[in-house]
């Protein structure tokens, strides 16, 4: 563990806690544009996956600029962690086998346990042109849980 990882502990803890936040992307015209989205953390790797649309603005924000922050804060509102980093888009889902749709499927399963029909939902992620953003989290900033 480096001291960057000590010190950030605290705050990237939120992001094991809660499962839902808000994405913040940048707009061509400089403004961020915000999303309020669920996400699955990964503490060995540092990275946040969130399940996304092709064609949505923030999808299109991402492939014109990568970069990234994430907040996530307590019921309370006093703890908080903005996480930052640049985006990591899968290919979208082509096939319900490929990659993408297997890292889906983590992803739900992550955040919500076994789906009652995983084919339908295979199916679907090729329908709604599903992909997975991950953001390796590279620097963390906000206000630890007392």
């Amino acid at each position: 563990m480096t001291q960057d990882d000590a010190q950030d502990a605290p705050l990237l803890k939120l992001l094991s806690e809660y499962r839902g936040g808000v994405l913040t992307t940048i707009k061509a015209d400089g403004r961020p544009q915000l999303s309020n989205v669920m996400h699955a953390y990964d503490p060995d790797e540092r990275t946040i996956r969130v399940s996304l649309t092709d064609s949505r603005a923030k999808t299109r924000n991402l492939r014109r600029d990568p970069r990234v922050s994430y907040h996530v804060t307590s019921d309370d509102r006093w703890a908080y962690t903005v996480a930052e980093g640049t985006a990591d888009l899968t290919p979208v889902a082509e096939d319900p086998h490929d990659e993408t749709v297997e890292e889906l499927v983590r992803l739900y399963r992550s955040l919500q346990g076994e789906h009652p029909d995983w084919d339908d939902y295979r199916a679907s992620m090729v329908r709604d042109r599903r992909l997975v953003l991950r953001i390796r989290v590279e620097r963390a900033y906000g206000i630890p849980r007392g």
